[in-house]
């Protein structure tokens, strides 16, 4: 694509919801512009917490990236509302002659304390999604550049789709699909740069994989294998991450396959009166990806079920932890 016609796609966009500049609602599936006017583009997310910041990186699928190459965008906030863009982090060159086509998905950033290190994980594949690998890449800033380090299949398993838990403890772990087998929980090395061992294989074949721990049991999610095409997604529940899990239960009302959404993470905010635990979700566009939507809604969770409610906008006080959510 043209770079002047790509400008002129996004200063469309930006110009499509005024009213969300400088919004300090969530409005899920709407388009959600950060301090530049711009779409954030952070699709197949993470958020890391650094003291009272978060910072959400993400798939830059802007269509005026150069083709060839595979970016990654950072983006911090204080409220979760309201964004400001700090850097695009990646922006990587085929790294293993992979060629045309080849993939870079789901990054996912953890800190190391011990080495003061920030480590991202990402989907690595070819265009036929055969080499199933997770590349690792570093950096000494949360927001530099982050520099390739390697890929590999992690425990020799495939790994397509990942999602990165970090317990109340501060271990980090690392969730991955591996089609031939199931649904992984894996906890890093100690310098995050490998897996080091496998918590658990849930028998079920899903992607999006997501966890959290809330009042004393683990609730995994993840979305069936259907590609761009939204699904049910389902969760379980269990007293340890090594289980035993309970069935696999639907999130939302199962023929509105998850408000057209896909699970990626689930981000747990703790307040002075309450914690609230925010499904985070994309709305995939295949052919405009760069126009994909986010759904995120705070989670309605008792006696170890698990409900997402209907999209609509809302609030969040970060003192507190209360979410309220429009009518």
């Amino acid at each position: 694509m043209h770079m002047k016609l790509a400008s002129l796609i996004l200063a469309a966009v930006a110009g499509f919801c005024p009213a969300m500049r400088g919004a300090e609602s969530i409005q899920p599936g709407e388009v959600w512009l950060d301090n530049r006017g711009q779409p954030i583009q952070a699709h197949g997310g993470g958020i890391l917490r650094l003291g009272e910041v978060y910072y959400w990186f993400g798939e830059d699928r802007s269509p005026n990236n150069e083709r060839g190459r595979r970016y990654v965008s950072c983006y911090a906030s204080t409220n979760l509302a309201q964004w400001t863009f700090r850097n695009q982090v990646v922006k990587l060159a085929d790294p293993e002659q992979l060629g045309p086509g080849w993939v870079f998905e789901r990054p996912k950033v953890f800190y190391n304390a011990a080495t003061k290190k920030f480590v991202m994980y990402a989907h690595l594949d070819d265009r036929r999604y055969k080499l199933a690998r997770v590349a690792v890449l570093t950096c000494d800033t949360v927001a530099g550049d982050y520099h390739y380090l390697k890929s590999f299949r992690p425990l020799d398993h495939e790994s397509r789709d990942i999602g990165q838990f970090v317990d109340d403890d501060g271990t980090a772990y690392l969730i991955f699909e591996d089609r031939p087998n199931g649904f992984h929980i894996a906890k890093l090395s100690a310098d995050y740069l490998n897996v080091e061992s496998e918590v658990c294989l849930i028998a079920e074949h899903m992607e999006g994989g997501a966890i959290v721990h809330y009042h004393g049991l683990y609730y995994v999610l993840g979305s069936a294998l259907t590609g761009w095409n939204p699904n049910p997604n389902k969760y379980a529940t269990a007293k340890s991450l090594s289980g035993p899990w309970s069935e696999f239960k639907d999130l939302a009302p199962p023929e509105l396959k998850t408000y057209g959404s896909q699970s990626t993470l689930l981000l747990k905010v703790v307040g002075s009166k309450t914690d609230t635990v925010i499904f985070m979700g994309d709305i995939w566009k295949p052919r405009a990806q760069w126009d994909s939507r986010y759904l995120w809604m705070p989670l309605a969770i008792s006696d170890g079920q698990m409900h997402l409610p209907k999209p609509r906008e809302w609030t969040l006080d970060m003192q507190t932890g209360e979410a309220k959510i429009q009518k």
